[in-house]
């Protein structure tokens, strides 16, 4: 009987849940010993009995589970046996065939053969299948236990030794070029069963293994290697120990006595003794490794340590089991077998105590045969003073050779070194820390020796579970890991079931949303690098994260009742007592107790229980719900109070800016046209009212501008000072320096110039700025309070994401058998992990979990963004915040507090938001450059004009308006140059630059929101132009986001049931249901029989996944009044639909039913099922294969197709699909046109996706993409360089909403999308995308306008102040800088207001203008991509193929399925699980 291994490639499988079916369904057939299914590689180990299967037939077997199935290899593999020998007992109840043909039932036993007495059994068996000990305990009520056959030397490979020891095999490879290749070879061997541990070299070209030949062969795993491209070959013969028949027999039997004995004998110090061996011809470590991994491998062993140095081995045995001189001949045997044993000649057990300690040191490495290529020592390190020093020697220290992980404690004073004994060993490496300068010393480590005599001594059976709970608690570590690359719960699901198979890892829980798996692990065995290792094998990035805390559970409590300190001693004390808890702190004055716990030992129920049971009243400290960290509300306090402050002031300023200009240009042209003289000039000046002075020099207009310009300088400007001191402390030059510098230059400057004036008793008033600093404040504050008003909004998302949380969870405890024992109330945050909750219909689940109890319809709208209920029954998952609809479920918690899904959620919009970095202002980045260029030119032309001055005084006396003889030559030519110097910065006063942007972004977002476009700041105004790529979510955005009844044919005669009929009778059937589905059929029927109210149903009952059955009475009125009103309009024949050619001939005209109902007639009750082809089926219901046929062609549109029968006959087929908006392709087109790329991102299925996009003609498409992978594919678009709007209207949406560069919200859409986005279309309509981009690009375009005025004004401005043009007589006058400052400033404030005249683009020339390139996109132009990665699914071939794999993905229990279900899942919506749909298994975690 020959039994063969063959590796099938399997296409079609999406989910755990395709893997469990196909290996139950294959695994039942006859002649199949074992299958193994692998998600991740795509393929199935089969190992079958050749004589009754062949690949040919398996493969078929495949096929008829719908998937696809390759031969991966055409030649099967021979599988190698193991025998075994039972002895059956001579009592026994059966007879020898009756136990030959009970083996022969089990899976992996191939024969059974009989010796001649009866009284051995010869059993061969596939040892990857089943072990030795298995096959005893086949036989249920034979004791069968295993014989030691008559054995020549050098044949001990009998599975019974074998199995005691684990054999070094090194082979040579050839073919390895780089890391890539070792990793390559120690992945896919490592994986191999019964390889305990391989080591890959690529500079000596070999591989180190260490495996157990009972479970795989030297030739399998040469074979395994070439398999992966490689050549590979023996480098030495792996040979097992040569011990003789008696030794051999004595070390069988020891396996055979119960594990009990055996734990008693080895767990009492008595019977253990110590001998000590000379060995010769030992030469490195290698061979020190050898003999300790072998002989550590007898179950006789307790211990041992070989010496290279001292050429000893001290081994701890049991005398009961063997004797000194088999173990001498156990070792002699060791490979290469040159080794010479011999005992000492003083040998003496007085000399055991020194040895005993190296002993008992804590090596579990060396009994733990699975890690003979790694030791672990820990070195007592003195000298270190901070976590530089722990720095510096783990990097030092890692870099040696040998040394694979290094964890230094400077808490503890040491450090935990993980080397290759292969390379160096323990003095090394304590010497090499030396060097560094710190004393390190290697541990006697007396303390474990303690420990092990206490455990020795005292039996087993007397140790208390406490006790022994804590050992274990003491020797399991946790680690976190950041894990990548997972898309849906089938991947958690993956790993954490490859995990739990690892040796050392007692635990694992990952969590999706945060990508965070959390690991409790055993590091004697294990390490965090290793685990991480071990999720990267599996496919997907993983690395330690080093500051994570060690997940303490934090509780903040009211305490009420205390009195006195001794209240808070009684308190803390008990706490700190209790098991668990890390620390406690209670303050008597404010009431409140601070206490941090190990959430694995301990939970919050568990410490408030300790606390009421000293008799005290507590409860949670309540938590903020509230975002407040983010509204900006004091931002917004502050730059209001600047802007009132400013503007106040800045009114009467500017009134008398106004006046004296006027007055001043009247003037100047009575000077020109009157021939005034100076002299009158001066006179009729200082007449005027503002011109009066009240002390010489001081007058009544520069008297009241200094009054009012004190307190905006004081107040309105303080934030600015602060701002601008931030910016010149880094070394920047912002917005906020330069009008600092304006308005502090130009409030000092004529502050000086008025002292002087009045000291010197001018007669001519001074000119002075003291009007520029109210104005430029009240304009630039007004714009940052609009700002921040417009920030503030976005935490309100925030608050309404966190407000979603349950409040409380329904507790209970369960009995044997799930009964219910209790129930209590308690608040959220004090559900522990592992609690049962229970979610009545109508609430809310608290935490994530997994159902244990119960079936329902479960609302994730908020996670998935999709309208469709999904069906949840025991093993699903399911979603805090999400909401159960119809039954009540008992669910387990696996995520609680802040590591729900809902939490990451709110964590995801946080730090989008936090971490948008605002976009640098044009003048921002233009005055970086403006302000020094200015000073410059303001500092030299003061020295340019003192220097002239002291040149030729003529030119200066000739300029300098109101020269007063008296003052010295010197004096004049420093105030000229310094006015000149003054004019300049003051001129080039950054007013029209600073608004610039704002005017045209309160002009822009004004306009924006009578066009109902509610744009939040200039920032998205601004950014919109610069948008390269438009994300569109599909539900709700491109689509309506509701069901609707898009077709219905008709399955029978029109005068069997006419149209009415059945839509009265289908319509009040689902008027009771809930399921969206339900109500958009009723809303239809209503729709189209014009009618408020339907008929009457009664036994009204919904199968979740199926459908629903009820009875209906009570039509006949609504008939009859529909039928007069018809006769009205003259039997208007409205059919929806065309129905099929063929029918149409024998189709009736569809109303022709009496017109008046007898009075008499009694009302008639139809009996109702709706549903989908398997809820037909169920009910003994045939569908025909047109009808077949129509359904998928429905389902391959993305619709979902309903069979509704009335009194057991089929007499209809309903399509209802979530609708394409009208004006959808429109905008799609629209915006394509306008250069921008647009992709479609949805939480929905490929089909469904990849018909919507057709419909729109949108071309690239991501599908199934969760809400945090819509954040990361955002963020990756932005990483290549292009800027991103994403539009969208869900929950699920508001961390990409708020990551994109602008997120266009859609008005209809959750508040929190809302809030969360930086524009909000208040229509429902899609062009209005369109329109915002338009606006933002015309926007742009006035401010760069703006920045034209204003620069131009600035670069004619500043050489006349600076007096360049003198020489032609151009001097610019004091009063005429001001005229021109406020012309600049207007010129822009006018351009900003032309803004008013924008237009929306109007639909019909948008139309007309894309009139031949709107058409639909045929499914090869369209590139689906699954999840976010780049590589698309390509374009769909075969229908066929599709119906498989889709069947595949809905994995529709066979034990429901009939032929007919290939096609019955609903394309639509597969993974949202509708009432239609077969019940879905796994794959609800996927739709997560």
């Amino acid at each position: 009987m020959e039994v063969k291994s063959i590796v099938l490639g399997v296409e079609g499988m999406t989910c755990n849940s395709c893997v469990q079916t196909i290996e139950q369904h294959v695994g039942r057939i006859n002649g199949i010993h074992n299958i193994k299914v692998s998600l991740e590689d795509k393929n199935a180990v089969i190992i079958y009995d050749s004589k009754l299967q062949t690949p040919a037939t398996l493969r078929e077997a495949m096929y008829d589970m719908g998937f696809d199935a390759t031969l991966a290899d055409s030649n099967p593999q021979s599988v190698l046996l193991d025998t075994v020998f039972l002895t059956i007992p001579t009592q026994s109840s059966l007879t020898s065939k009756q136990i030959c043909s009970a083996l022969l039932k089990n899976k992996g036993v191939v024969d059974v053969k009989m010796s001649s007495d009866q009284r051995t059994a010869v059993v061969a068996f596939i040892p990857s299948v089943v072990n030795g000990k298995q096959v005893m305990q086949m036989v249920p009520g034979v004791d069968l236990s295993i014989s030691a056959p008559e054995v020549t030397p050098g044949t001990c490979e009998s599975s019974s030794w074998s199995q005691a020891s684990s054999v070094v095999l090194r082979l040579k490879v050839e073919g390895m070029t780089c890391h890539s290749c070792t990793s390559t070879i120690e992945g896919k061997i490592g994986k191999l069963q019964g390889i305990q541990r391989i080591k890959v070299s690529l500079d000596n070209q070999e591989a180190a293994v260490v495996y157990q030949p009972h479970l795989i062969t030297a030739e399998e795993i040469k074979h395994q290697i070439e398999a992966a491209g490689f050549t590979a070959s023996f480098k030495k013969q792996p040979k097992p120990l040569k011990l003789s028949a008696i030794d051999l027999e004595r070390l069988r039997n020891t396996q055979t006595k119960g594990s009990e004995t055996v734990l008693k004998e080895m767990s009492s110090t008595n019977d253990t003794k110590t001998v000590v061996f000379r060995i010769d011809g030992m030469h490195c470590s290698s061979c020190v490794l050898n003999i300790q991994s072998t002989i550590s491998a007898l179950p006789s062993v307790t211990s041992i340590v070989v010496s290279l140095e001292k050429k000893s081995a001290i081994i701890n045995y049991n005398p009961n089991l063997t004797s000194i001189e088999v173990l001498r001949r156990a070792v002699e045997a060791v490979s290469p077998e040159t080794f010479k044993v011999s005992l000492p000649e003083e040998y003496n057990v007085a000399l055991l105590p020194t040895l005993m300690s190296t002993l008992k040191s804590p090596l579990p490495a060396l009994k733990d045969a699975s890690q003979p290529l790694t030791q672990v020592v820990v070195i007592n390190i003195e000298g270190m003073t901070c976590n530089s020093c722990v720095q510096s020697i783990e990097g030092v220290i890692s870099q040696k050779a040998g040394v694979k992980s290094i964890h230094v404690s400077l808490t503890n004073h040491n450090g935990a070194i993980e080397y290759d004994p292969l390379q160096t060993c323990p003095e090394d490496l304590r010497s090499a820390i030396e060097d560094m300068g710190f004393d390190a010393s290697l541990p006697a480590q007396p303390s474990p020796e303690v420990q092990l005599e206490s455990h020795r001594t005292e039996p087993l059976s007397k140790v208390s579970p406490a006790h022994l709970v804590r050992q274990e608690a003491k020797t399991v570590s946790k680690c976190y890991v950041q894990v990548t690359g997972m898309t849906c719960a089938s991947c958690v699901a993956n790993i954490e079931r490859n995990l739990r198979r690892e040796d050392g890892i007692h635990s694992i829980l990952v969590a999706l949303m945060a990508g965070k798996a959390e690991v409790r692990y055993n590091p004697a065995v294990i390490h965090p690098s290793a685990i991480a290792e071990l999720i990267r094998e599996l496919g997907f990035g993983a690395t330690v994260m080093e500051n994570c805390g060690e997940g303490d559970g934090i509780l903040e409590l009211v305490v009420r009742g205390m009195t006195c300190a001794s209240c808070v001693h009684k308190i803390e004390s008990t706490l700190m007592k209790t098991n668990g808890v890390l620390y406690c702190s209670v303050a008597l004055a404010t009431n409140k107790a601070h206490i941090k716990y190990d959430p694995e030992i301990i939970g919050p129920r568990d410490v408030i229980q300790v606390v009421k049971d000293l008799g005290f009243t507590t409860s949670l400290v309540k938590k903020d719900r509230s975002a407040s960290h983010l509204d900006h509300k004091q931002e917004i306090r502050q730059w209001k109070r600047s802007f009132v402050v400013s503007l106040v002031f800045c009114i009467p300023v500017m009134g008398l800016m106004i006046y004296m200009m006027v007055m001043d240009s009247q003037l100047s042209d009575a000077h020109t046209h009157h021939n005034m003289s100076s002299e009158e000039m001066e006179a009729l000046h200082s007449s005027m009212v503002l011109e009066y002075q009240l002390l010489p020099g001081l007058s009544v207009m520069n008297f009241l501008s200094f009054l009012l310009c004190v307190p905006v300088q004081m107040f309105g400007g303080w934030h600015f000072y602060i701002q601008a001191y931030k910016a010149v402390k880094h070394k920047t030059a912002n917005m906020d320096v330069l009008i600092v510098l304006a308005t502090t230059i130009a409030f000092v400057y004529s502050l000086v110039v008025l002292l002087v004036a009045m000291a010197e008793k001018a007669k001519v008033n001074p000119v002075t700025f003291f009007d520029t600093p109210p104005m430029l404040f009240v304009f630039i504050s007004l714009g940052r309070w609009l700002e921040h008003v417009a920030k503030g909004k976005t935490s309100e998302a925030l608050a309404r994401l966190i407000s979603l949380q349950a409040t409380e969870a329904t507790i209970v405890t369960l009995g044997p058998d799930n009964v219910l024992l209790s129930e209590e109330q308690v608040d959220v945050e004090l559900v522990q992990r592992g609690d049962i909750v229970k979610v009545i219909p109508g609430g809310k689940f608290p935490v994530d979990g997994r159902v244990i109890e119960g079936h329902s319809m479960v609302d994730e709208s908020l996670i998935t963004g999709e309208a469709m209920p999904v069906t949840k029954k025991p093993g699903n998952t399911v979603i805090a915040g999400s909401i159960n609809q119809n039954g009540s479920l008992l669910i387990s918690a696996t995520h609680v507090g802040a590591d729900t899904t809902l939490s990451q959620i709110v964590k995801l919009v946080e730090e989008a938001q936090t971490s948008k970095a605002p976009i640098q202002q044009f003048a921002d980045k233009l005055s970086g450059y403006f302000v020094p260029c200015i000073v410059a030119v303001s500092v030299v032309t003061l020295f340019a004009w003192i220097i002239i001055g002291f040149v030729d005084f003529e030119i200066v006396e000739k300029y300098f308006l109101g020269y007063n003889k008296s003052i010295s030559a010197a004096e004049v030519i420093i105030r000229f140059a310094f006015q000149a110097s003054i004019t300049v910065l003051c001129i080039a006063c950054p007013c029209s630059l600073g608004l610039a942007t704002p005017t045209a972004v309160m002009v822009g977002t004004g306009v924006g929101a009578q066009n109902g476009i509610l744009i939040k700041g200039g920032e998205p105004l601004e950014m919109a132009h610069k948008v390269k790529v438009v994300v569109f979510d599909k539900t709700g955005t491109i689509t309506h986001g509701t069901p609707e009844v898009t077709q219905v044919k008709f399955l029978v005669e029109g005068n069997q049931l006419p149209r009415n009929k059945m839509l009265a009778i289908v319509g009040t059937a689902e008027s009771n249901s809930e399921h969206p589905l339900g109500t958009a059929i009723t809303k239809y029927c209503k729709k189209e029989l014009d009618a408020e109210t339907l008929g009457t149903c009664t036994d009204f009952q919904v199968v979740p996944g199926c459908g629903i059955s009820c009875k209906v009475t009570n039509i006949e009125g609504l008939l009859h009044r529909k039928n007069k009103m018809v006769e009205e309009n003259n039997i208007k024949n409205v059919t929806l639909v065309k129905i099929e050619e063929n029918m149409e001939e024998s189709v009736q005209p569809a109303l022709i039913i009496d017109a008046e109902l007898p009075a008499t007639r009694t009302s008639e009750k139809y009996s109702v099922l709706i549903g989908n082809r398997e809820w037909m089926s169920r009910n003994g219901l045939v569908v025909k294969n047109e009808v077949d046929k129509a359904m998928m062609e429905h389902e391959r549109r993305g619709r979902t197709a309903v069979l509704a029968a009335v009194d057991g006959v089929l007499c209809g087929l309903i399509a209802i699909a979530d609708t394409v908006k009208p004006e959808a392709e429109l905008a799609v087109c629209t915006l394509k046109s306008m250069g921008l790329e647009v992709v479609l991102m949805t939480g929905d299925n490929s089909k469904t996706a990849r018909s919507i996009a057709s419909q729109v003609g949108i071309t690239k498409v991501f599908a199934e993409v969760l809400p945090s992978h819509k954040v990361a594919k955002v963020k990756q678009l932005q990483d290549e360089g292009k800027r991103v709007a994403m539009v969208g209207d869900g929950i699920n949406d508001s961390p990409a909403l708020a990551m994109a560069n602008v997120g266009i919200a859609i008005g209809t859409g959750t508040d929190v999308a809302i809030e969360a986005a930086d524009v909000v279309l208040i229509r429902d309509d899609l062009m209005d995308v369109v329109a915002s981009i338009d606006l933002s690009r015309k926007t742009v375009k006035r401010i760069r306008i703006n920045f034209v005025f204003a620069l131009i004004y600035n670069l004619v401005g500043v050489p006349i102040a600076a007096g360049v043009f003198l020489p032609i007589g151009l001097v610019l006058q004091p009063w005429m800088g001001s005229a021109a400052m406020a012309a600049s400033s207007v010129s822009v404030v006018l351009s900003s207001l032309l803004l008013k005249m924008y237009q929306k683009p109007s639909p019909e020339k948008l139309e007309f203008r894309a009139r031949g390139q709107m058409r639909h996109k045929s499914p090869s132009e369209i590139s689906v991509h699954i999840g976010i990665d780049e590589t698309g699914t390509g374009s769909p071939k075969l229908s066929l193929m599709d119906r498989i794999i889709n069947y595949s993905r809905a994995s529709i229990n066979s034990l429901f399925s009939d032929k007919r279900s290939v096609n019955s899942v609903v394309l639509s919506e597969p993974d949202k699980h509708s009432l239609l749909v077969g019940d879905f298994g796994d794959d609800d975690d996927t739709a997560l």
